[in-house]
């Protein structure tokens, strides 16, 4: 009995230790659980931070003011699945909005001057993320031009200069290609095909498939997707709020004013050039990617016109 009542008494003992402990402790302010966050699209209900959400489809779509037919169930779906993946490639989709607001600017009345739709410059988006990038199959810059192509339409291609790198000159190229296949299909959606897969090949198989119309062939899996990517591309980068993108302008990137230097000579090294210009190599193949080599071989005299940044923006 004594027994009991020690250990009963033990125990009040430690119950009174703990309470007083807890009533000195200071009061922490009620935090909500990390787990949880406020989606926009809840109207302040409070959910799982883990979700995702499918995406809000436009009710209508087109590309050069050539309408989508949505209402066709593959089309549908097809779409759907450009706007989700690029939707949710957000770091990527952060950086194409930046890059846009620096390239865009050059692009834009290039397009305009030679009568093609504002909308294609969402092509050179999807061709090469708006970077002098080179392909694996041997296409160039941002337009993804191939060397014989590239030499076509009036490009200078070697070793030393490879013009396709030239952002202006790429890009009118582009526009040469692209009006001789609207001529050739009659609609700027089969042109935009067919500046992945070929004037051949979109005719050949619009011949095999009895039909007219992009979006009644059927393709392999790039030129498939391709318009479908033009699509999404363009409706995340022209409202990109509206698919969860923020971007403040100031985050964007600037074009860097240049002024253009007249060389009708051959220059043995560049790097010396880049310096008499008050700037350094690196700088000066930053803003001229065509330079291909440390020198620019000119025996033939022909006028270039090399890009020089305007003093004070590289101190």
């Amino acid at each position: 009995m004594k027994k009991i009542l020690l250990g009963a008494g033990i125990a009040i003992i430690f119950i009174i230790i703990i309470s007083a402990i807890q009533q000195a402790a200071p009061t922490l302010p009620s935090v909500p659980s990390p787990e949880y966050m406020t989606h926009g699209n809840q109207k302040g209900k409070r959910v799982k931070n883990y979700n995702v959400y499918s995406v809000n489809l436009p009710e209508r779509l087109d590309f050069a003011g050539e309408e989508v037919p949505l209402h066709q169930p593959d089309i549908k779906e097809r779409v759907d699945r450009e706007f989700l993946v690029n939707t949710y490639w957000q770091s990527n989709g952060i950086l194409l909005i930046k890059r846009a607001q620096k390239y865009f600017p050059i692009m834009e009345p290039i397009l305009a001057e030679n009568g093609i739709p504002d909308d294609f410059k969402y092509l050179a988006v999807i061709e090469s993320g708006l970077q002098n990038v080179s392909s694996p199959a041997g296409a160039k810059g941002f337009w993804q031009i191939m060397n014989g192509t590239g030499r076509e339409l009036g490009l200078e291609v070697n070793d030393n200069i490879d013009e396709r790198y030239h952002l202006e000159k790429a890009t009118q190229a582009a526009c040469d290609y692209l009006k001789k296949s609207k001529e050739k299909f009659g609609n700027w959606t089969l042109a935009g095909a067919a500046y992945n897969a070929g004037n051949a090949g979109i005719y050949n198989q619009l011949d095999a498939q009895g039909v007219s119309s992009y979006y009644d062939l059927l393709l392999g899996e790039e030129t498939g997707r391709y318009v479908f990517r033009l699509l999404a591309i363009k409706e995340i980068l022209k409202n990109p709020k509206n698919f969860g993108f923020n971007v403040d302008p100031e985050h964007g990137y600037d074009l860097i004013p240049t002024k253009n230097v007249l060389v009708d000579y051959e220059v043995d090294d560049l790097a010396a050039f880049a310096k008499a210009n008050k700037i350094n190599y690196k700088i000066l193949k930053i803003h001229n990617p065509w330079l291909r080599e440390p020198k620019l071989n000119n025996q033939s005299k022909k006028e270039y016109l090399v890009a020089i940044p305007e003093s004070g923006y590289y101190k």
